[in-house]
């Protein structure tokens, strides 16, 4: 495991350089990856996504190939790049991907050489379900308009003693910043340019899914909730929340799409060794994308270099902490781990 001082030495010497390189979509208009010619780019928050007609798999599947960046998004604003975020996330996913994919299904694509820490992920290229599925167990305190939280104060500003929330009924006396919440409750939110919280009915009556596929997202999510909180406990963590995103596949199954409980899609807290929540500075020790929104001090803030490394720290501290193992970084040049990690996935997929 790298100790602080390890970690704080590897973003010294490679944060500056880490992030240098070009996006997919010039990669490809550079002749770089001459398959993806003529394909689709979607340019994402923090992921960039490739698709076509012609990328199809030997079996059948439309592929979607999706490009992990360094980009920090808070607040729907792009605060700048995180040095070797791509990996840690990618790394973060893979690992809790293994442990609830039995569940939750899966889009990705298995293929012989990819490391878990590789930022470009081959998966089906999904009918997506337009909802944004999140589970709460704690109130935790957030900046987020969408957030419980927010709510929460604006219910106690207008003198309310109840309020409604994602379809739950709330006494405002019950609730205390950063507390756990009655039962684990899911909470979804719409996919627009600015998100809100709804509730399920809403997503029903506006046919964005059926009441039976709610149900099996909802269901399965909140049983991969528990394996994920059971397999916490040995890790000294906490999953406060998570956010995760599903589709359906060639097959007509609803399956996980993108990352899967990552700091930038969860919230975990970390424990003492009795089992207390660890705090600093008032707030419970987390290693998630609130660290970074607390930074943020103006509407359109870009993070400073030195931000962004102190980000980097906490991120790689958490991937270990999550994880149980050292961070092995990859060094080489960004350009040149794209172009490979795209072509032995293309090598492997591809139907012809």
């Amino acid at each position: 495991m790298l100790n602080d001082k390890q970690i704080r030495a590897l973003v010294a010497e490679h944060g500056a350089t880490v992030n240098q390189g070009r996006s997919i979509k010039q990669l490809i208009q550079d002749g770089e990856i001459p398959r993806l010619e003529g394909a689709t780019v979607l340019e994402g928050k923090v992921s960039d996504s490739v698709f076509g007609e012609k990328l199809v798999t030997a079996d059948g599947r439309q592929l979607r190939l999706m490009f992990r960046n360094n980009r920090i998004s808070t607040h729907d604003v792009n605060r700048g790049a995180i040095p070797f975020k791509d990996q840690v996330l990618a790394y973060n996913h893979d690992h809790m991907l293994n442990l609830v994919k039995d569940v939750l299904g899966s889009s990705q694509f298995v293929v012989a050489g990819i490391k878990p820490s590789s930022t470009v992920i081959p998966a089906e290229n999904l009918k997506l379900v337009q909802l944004e599925n999140v589970l709460r167990l704690y109130m935790a305190e957030s900046t987020t308009s969408t957030s419980l939280y927010q709510h929460w104060l604006q219910a106690k500003e207008e003198g309310l003693t109840e309020f409604k929330y994602a379809g739950h009924d709330f006494h405002v006396a019950a609730l205390k910043p950063n507390g756990l919440l009655p039962y684990l409750m899911d909470t979804p939110s719409t996919k627009d340019k600015v998100d809100r919280t709804i509730d399920a009915q809403y997503l029903i009556d506006g046919n964005i899914c059926t009441e039976a596929q709610y149900d099996q997202i909802r269901n399965a999510s909140m049983m991969a909730f528990g394996m994920i909180t059971q397999y916490l406990k040995g890790r000294g963590m906490v999953l406060v929340d998570t956010k995760t995103e599903h589709g359906i596949n060639s097959d007509g199954n609803i399956v996980v799409a993108d990352e899967l409980y990552t700091m930038d899609s969860s919230r975990f807290w970390r424990l003492d060794d009795r089992g207390e929540l660890m705090s600093q500075n008032g707030k419970p020790l987390s290693f998630s994308k609130e660290f970074a929104r607390d930074m943020v001090k103006e509407k359109d803030q870009q993070f400073t270099e030195e931000q962004a490394n102190e980000i980097a720290v906490r991120y790689i501290q958490g991937l270990q902490l999550l994880t149980g193992e050292a961070f092995v970084p990859d060094l080489r040049p960004r350009d040149q781990r794209i172009v490979g990690s795209s072509n032995l996935i293309l090598d492997a997929l591809l139907a012809d």
